[in-house]
């Protein structure tokens, strides 16, 4: 393997017989890595962005059909979503990404069987986890005048927030099933599953919107049903056509749970700290002159950065829950350090067209949202920054990917805690309320750069090792059949 030779991208893949790739020894070499690398990134990563894209789609469109209502009604909602909604959804899928480290990193290693127990664990935690939210929801209202908000618009988002409490805990369910899907590469169905509650949630609002005229009430129950629809769709799909990793309820979901808890927190406040410190923007500009414009108009520009943020969040899934760890898992160091290189500097080359497209369209692009020129002018004003945003989100969240796929999330947790509230909150959005991300991705960064892939290899053993209680196989280790397999374990 450590000389074999490179030629034109073929139909099947080049690699030794255990598939990691060949060391790289010429331009010819690292072009047909990367055409491969790309071909299996973006087969994973497609599916997966497509159906976050559609998740994220629900939240925007409930916005766009209530931004047509009013001004009020479109700013109450942005922050019972950009607030009240962002926070939990922020948490719950964090929590759950502790299932793209350990599940990607099962099926890399064989223990398939493994991957049903860690979905039911998940449930467990995060339904918890949705009690302990609870409070959050019923007394949004009060929280947000605490906070400083307008009393029409905290009484009203306080109202949407309580309509709005079953699609929470339907996230305990769909969060779960989606990183358990992810990490055996079923991404089509996830595809479809998305797409399908897009459409009906269009339909639903349109009906109950603009034909029953039910106004924000008729939004928020669109919301919960299609949140809910999306849940039960993937578990039944897991239940029946998903056999391999599902066995039926055990009971060795109850057991590990605190350790299980603990690797979940873990994955949560390294998210929550990067969603949470947009939310806290949102809430600061409910303090500016004209707060109805101000929140309106920031709501707007971060809907629109949403969409590109879910585009990178879904290849954010694909590197870290597939590409990562199960190269990882699987012994293939150079396979997992080739991934994020590529994925890089093609999410980078993504990140940029974006940019240019928001410019030359910043005069245009609001009137999606709302019938306001005054709402209007002030979001062709914050183009610019969300062009910088958008250019900077689409290498962070790829790397932060890189870093869940290894199991670092304590370290970036402390990284975005330094990065978003030493820095970035002090610096104000005045300044630009995306500052701190050019520090967080220059960290990340280094942090990647300097990586010793085969000491992840191990530890990713060692995580497999106390999960399941077995003695797995070093892949590395093996000298080949043909010369009589000595194997070894960790």
């Amino acid at each position: 393997m450590e000389t074999a030779d490179l030629h034109h991208a073929p139909p099947a893949f080049i690699g030794s017989s255990d598939g990691e790739y060949p060391p790289i020894r010429s331009f010819a070499d690292a072009k047909v890595i990367c055409y491969l690398e790309t071909t299996k990134l973006w087969t994973i990563a497609g599916p997966i962005a497509f159906n976050i894209l559609c998740n994220y789609g629900i939240n925007s469109f409930t916005n766009i059909f209530v931004g047509h209502i009013g001004n009020v009604e479109l700013s109450a909602v942005a922050i019972s979503l950009s607030v009240i909604a962002n926070f939990s959804f922020g948490f719950l899928l964090g929590m759950a990404s502790a299932l793209e480290t350990l599940c990607g990193q099962a099926f890399g290693a064989g223990q398939v069987d493994m991957l049903g127990v860690y979905m039911q664990r998940s449930w467990l935690i995060l339904f918890a986890t949705c009690f302990v939210l609870l409070p959050l929801y019923v007394y949004s209202a009060p929280v947000l005048k605490l906070l400083g908000q307008e009393d029409d618009i905290a009484d009203l988002a306080g109202k949407f927030s309580i309509q709005t409490i079953p699609q929470m805990f339907s996230l305990a369910i769909n969060f779960p099933t989606q990183k358990f899907l992810q990490a055996q590469s079923r991404v089509q169905v996830l595809a479809w599953i998305g797409f399908a509650a897009l459409i009906i949630h269009i339909g639903i609002l349109y009906l109950f919107i603009k034909v029953f005229g039910w106004g924000t009430s008729g939004a928020a129950v669109a919301y919960d049903i299609s949140a809910w629809g999306m849940a039960i769709a993937q578990v039944v799909y897991i239940v029946y056509w998903c056999n391999d990793g599902w066995k039926g309820l055990s009971w060795l979901a109850f057991k590990e749970l605190w350790s299980f808890a603990k690797l979940s927190i873990a994955s949560a406040v390294m998210l929550c700290l990067e969603i949470w410190y947009f939310m806290t923007i949102i809430v600061l500009t409910g303090h500016l002159d004209n707060p109805v414009i101000a929140v309106g108009s920031l709501s707007i520009c971060m809907n629109v950065n949403g969409w590109e943020g879910m585009l990178f969040i879904g290849i954010n899934a694909a590197i870290s829950s597939v590409r990562v760890s199960n190269e990882l898992g699987s012994a293939h160091p150079r396979a997992a350090k080739y991934s994020v290189i590529i994925i890089i500097l093609e999410s980078l080359l993504i990140g940029l067209f974006f940019a240019v497209v928001i410019l030359a369209a910043k005069d245009h692009f609001a009137i999606i949202f709302t019938d306001s020129k005054e709402m209007q002018q002030a979001v062709s004003r914050l183009a610019f920054l969300l062009s910088v945003t958008m250019l900077l989100n689409s290498v962070q969240p790829v790397i932060s990917g890189v870093a869940v796929g290894g199991g670092w999330q304590a370290l970036v947790a402390y990284i975005n805690l330094f990065c978003y509230y030493v820095i970035g909150l002090p610096l104000g959005f005045l300044l630009g309320y995306k500052t701190s991300l050019r520090v967080e991705t220059i960290i990340l960064l280094c942090i990647v750069y300097k990586t010793n892939w085969n000491k992840e290899v191990e530890q990713a053993l060692k995580r497999m090792r106390q999960w399941t209680g077995q003695e797995l196989v070093d892949p590395r280790k093996w000298s080949g059949q043909e010369n009589g397999c000595q194997t070894q374990t960790i």
